[in-house]
């Protein structure tokens, strides 16, 4: 072996070990005090702004509940339901004793059943969100595995991009499609994510039912919320 790949060996540890310890850290918090705040249909109804956020948004019936009681490691701190377009204002989880950081589950998209004026409503609440909260440290943006981008998606990725809010892109569901078609899902999303300049460059796969995935989004997200000096 060289002095270069060692160094390089060396150093893929040493990130090894750091990940394995913000997942531990990650799930230390999460284990604690997750609790649900309010739901907020308008802006001025939103706690005041003196913690950071994550939030969430993607497609109805895109399992985001799912996703968000996962990482919580609890059943039900996020509603589910069978019926899509259930989630319609913002919804906010408090993290952290005392509290850290929030969560905001975002008013799903593409509603098929839903009338005009509901959607645009919906989507004048997330426009108003994404421009005028300083405390929004990042957005997730979920992507069903099964189905890839559909328009809905790059048009929230653009609001994103036109917002200068960063975010990542979580694939979700990826137990229900075999591996050859997630690898195939995940290398298109990605080629299309790098054309976006408020998309980070790695992509997040999980499952909620399966726990994959799960550990190292937990960590991306405490992150994202307290920067990397909470690690040390």
């Amino acid at each position: 072996m060289t002095p270069e790949e060692q160094q390089a060996q060396e150093q893929q540890e040493q990130e090894e070990r750091a990940q394995k310890f913000r997942e531990r850290t990650a799930s230390k918090l999460f284990s604690g005090r997750v609790d649900f705040l309010l739901s907020a249909p308008q802006l001025k109804f939103l706690p005041e702004p003196t913690v950071p956020e994550i939030a969430f948004c993607g497609r109805s019936n895109v399992g985001k509940s799912s996703l968000l009681n996962a990482l919580t490691g609890r059943r039900s701190i996020a509603r589910t339901s069978v019926t899509p377009g259930r989630t319609q204002e913002l919804n906010v989880f408090e993290v952290g004793e005392p509290t850290q950081f929030r969560l905001v589950d975002m008013p799903g998209y593409g509603f098929a059943k839903a009338p005009p004026k509901v959607v645009e409503t919906w989507k004048k609440l997330v426009r108003q969100y994404l421009r005028g909260r300083p405390v929004l440290a990042r957005n997730l943006v979920l992507v069903d595995c099964r189905h890839g981008l559909k328009d809905v998606d790059r048009e929230m990725m653009t609001m994103l991009d036109e917002a200068a809010v960063g975010y990542r892109v979580v694939l979700t569901k990826a137990d229900k499609i075999k591996a050859s078609q997630l690898a195939k899902t995940a290398e298109a999303v990605s080629a299309e994510a790098r054309k976006h300049v408020a998309a980070f460059p790695e992509l997040h796969i999980t499952s909620s039912e399966k726990g994959m995935g799960i550990a190292e989004l937990r960590a991306a997200v405490l992150l994202d919320a307290m920067g990397e000096s909470y690690f040390t």
